[in-house]
């Protein structure tokens, strides 16, 4: 497995990287609030400016005329950051005090609904820089003028940024402050909860290494139980697994020593012998031996072979394997044997029968099936290998068959019905041992003819 990384280290990670997402959304939302504040507090002041300017308008000889009291501009002497324009027109348009050209209002502007005034808040440019403008209309009712003059004041934006950056900059230090604060507070919540993964790390490595008991679940935290459950079931299945392999070298070296201590027998009685022709049937009984002990270490290599094979199958190492010509290359291999024990070797395989499988596997299957119902067949019997779809295979025969209440044990290791008949008992535990990698069923039944019908499904 490949190393990622501290877990303590890729939680911190991500939850900083949300916490400056999060500082980010709250820099840009303290922005705007801050700006919104601004411009509500700077607005107000702007139309306290043009309402002061108002109150000091007079006629005086059939003319207005505009007082322009310092107390409207005093409003925002405590802010040098900004500069103030402020325009008066009468009732026909024209200028009577102040500064010229201040933006018109946009098309539109509504009137705003925050202050009891007809007044109109805007944004514009005023000699290549940005204003904010208040256009406060006053009626006008004289004797000889009778109409509404404007009251314009604009301010320029530095105050309402300067103000909105130091809103801005106190948010963002309190944010980062707690941001930081809540990233100590996680370090020691998360160091807090990996300590049982560290006590399970502890007791793991302070085992024997033939110490394959379950892990105590008790005082176990609720999101380590998963953890610790399948650690159990594995461990479960590697002692399993050793058990077997112990019984399996137990029962092999049981079953290799006879005949190899025969074997030695046979070997040194020859030796003891003067006559020629005792030591040619020495030699042959010896190769006879011979035979059989190759034939006993074939079966358990095979048996060996099985395990990785389950592994290669479990880890996805299938391959779609046409069984009918699996059966009829078989058949083939197998005919000129059949043929020198008088036996009749026939394949029923109308079409291809496709299913996922390990091919060494599927022929050693094969082949100890088709084994066994040559050795059990009489000469002149007949031995039928069938392939039915969907995934169904056969091999019927016209032995003794097996009864009905062996039938279960013929595939255990070593077994043997009649043990003066020779073999290792290992041909049908090699059978069902390759079905259970498979996921296949063995079934054994009578067969038409009285002798044994096997009948592996494929799922």
């Amino acid at each position: 497995m490949r190393e990622v990384g501290s877990l303590r280290g890729r939680l911190l990670r991500r939850l900083a990287a949300l916490f400056a997402l999060l500082l980010l959304i709250g820099s840009l939302s303290a922005y705007w609030n801050a700006r919104e504040a601004a411009d509500t507090a700077y607005d107000r002041t702007l139309l306290a400016s043009a309402r002061a300017i108002s109150a000091g308008m007079y006629e005086d000889d059939g003319s207005l005329r505009a007082d322009v009291p310092y107390v409207a501009l005093d409003t925002f002497a405590y802010d040098s950051a900004g500069r103030i324009f402020y325009q008066v027109t009468d009732v026909q348009g024209k200028l009577i005090s102040g500064y010229e050209s201040l933006p018109d209002p946009p098309p539109k502007t509504p009137r705003t609904d925050d202050y009891p005034a007809l007044a109109r808040f805007y944004d514009a440019t005023y000699q290549g820089v940005d204003v904010r403008v208040v256009s406060l209309l006053r009626p006008v009712s004289e004797p000889t003028i009778n109409g509404t003059a404007e009251i314009r004041v604009a301010e320029t934006e530095e105050a309402r940024e300067r103000l909105a950056r130091g809103l801005l900059v106190d948010s963002l230090w309190r944010l980062a402050l707690l941001s930081l604060a809540a990233l100590v507070l996680v370090w020691f919540t998360i160091s807090a909860a990996l300590r049982p993964l560290n006590q399970l790390r502890n007791a793991v490595a302070e085992r024997q290494l033939d110490d394959l008991r379950p892990l105590p679940v008790v005082a176990t935290a609720r999101e380590l139980m998963p953890l610790v459950e399948a650690l159990n079931q594995f461990t479960e299945r590697l002692r399993g697994l050793f058990q077997r392999q112990a019984d399996f070298i137990a029962e092999a070296s049981h079953e290799l020593r006879t005949p190899l201590a025969a074997l030695k027998a046979r070997v040194e009685l020859g030796l003891r012998e003067q006559d020629p022709q005792r030591w040619q049937q020495t030699l042959r009984e010896a190769a006879q031996n011979t035979d059989n002990l190759t034939h006993l270490a074939n079966q358990l290599l095979s048996l060996a072979r099985i395990e990785s094979g389950a592994r290669a199958i479990a880890e996805g190492g299938a391959e779609q394997i046409d069984l009918s010509q699996l059966c009829r290359e078989l058949g083939m291999a197998l005919a000129p044997l059949a043929h020198s024990k008088g036996i009749a070797l026939a394949l029923e395989a109308e079409q291809p029968v496709w299913l996922r499988g390990e091919p060494t596997l599927l022929n050693e299957l094969l082949s100890n099936l088709v084994d066994n119902a040559l050795a059990h067949t009489p000469k002149g019997g007949n031995v039928i290998l069938r392939v039915l779809a969907p995934g169904v295979l056969e091999v019927e025969d016209d032995g003794p068959g097996i009864p009905a209440d062996q039938r279960d044990k013929v595939f255990l290791r070593f077994y043997r019905r009649n043990p003066q008949a020779g073999g290792a008992g290992l041909g049908l535990a090699i059978v069902g041992e390759i079905c259970k990698a498979h996921q296949a069923t063995i079934s054994l039944h009578d067969a038409a003819q009285g002798g044994l019908l096997v009948r592996v499904a494929f799922v």
